[in-house]
């Protein structure tokens, strides 16, 4: 019998409009019967690469304007960037299936503890996350370490995000005068 995982991520549409950048991911839940989720977010930039200054928003409200410019992500700045977030959603998303995936092993963590480091090289093809690593820590009453290191393996390779970062990308793009 095969399983299904935690929802999985369907992409997404990626549109400039009036200055800013709109993202959507869908996810579909196999435990729903076809619910589709849509997040958004958005981001507005105005300038040069290494001037220029942007704003994150995300439709639920979590991110507001949140600022992010070109020394917050290539050099030592305080503030976010999307490597970061990237960083933020695949801790978040593969702590999430592996509760999943644990619940239909009759497993239940008391505590979920998840890193993940996203590395950004340059390559020939330009500045690439090259490499995504996740620290992991749980506490799982009952659970072998064969069983939890079954699970882990299973929700690494099964998370939304996980299959995400090798996700076919569509793009309407407009020029905005």
């Amino acid at each position: 019998m095969e399983r299904g995982i935690y929802p999985f991520a369907q992409i997404v549409t990626v549109r400039p409009t009036a200055g800013a950048v709109v993202a959507s991911v869908k996810c579909y839940s196999n435990h729903t019967q076809g619910i589709i989720m849509e997040s958004k977010a958005s981001a507005h930039w105005q300038g040069g690469l290494k001037d220029g200054k942007g704003k994150l928003s995300t439709e639920s409200g979590a991110l507001k304007e949140t600022p992010y410019e070109f020394s917050m992500r290539f050099e030592d700045a305080e503030g976010t960037n999307p490597e970061e977030l990237i960083a933020a959603a695949h801790a978040g998303c593969f702590s999430m299936a592996l509760s999943n995936i644990l619940g239909q092993n009759d497993m239940t963590a008391e505590a979920i503890d998840t890193t993940a480091t996203v590395t950004l090289e340059k390559t020939d093809a330009g500045p690439t996350i090259t490499k995504v690593h996740l620290d992991l820590s749980a506490k799982i009453p009952g659970a072998t370490e064969e069983a939890f290191n079954k699970c882990a393996n299973e929700a690494k390779a099964g998370c939304p995000v996980s299959r995400l970062l090798n996700a076919e990308i569509s793009m309407d793009a407009k020029l905005v005068n």
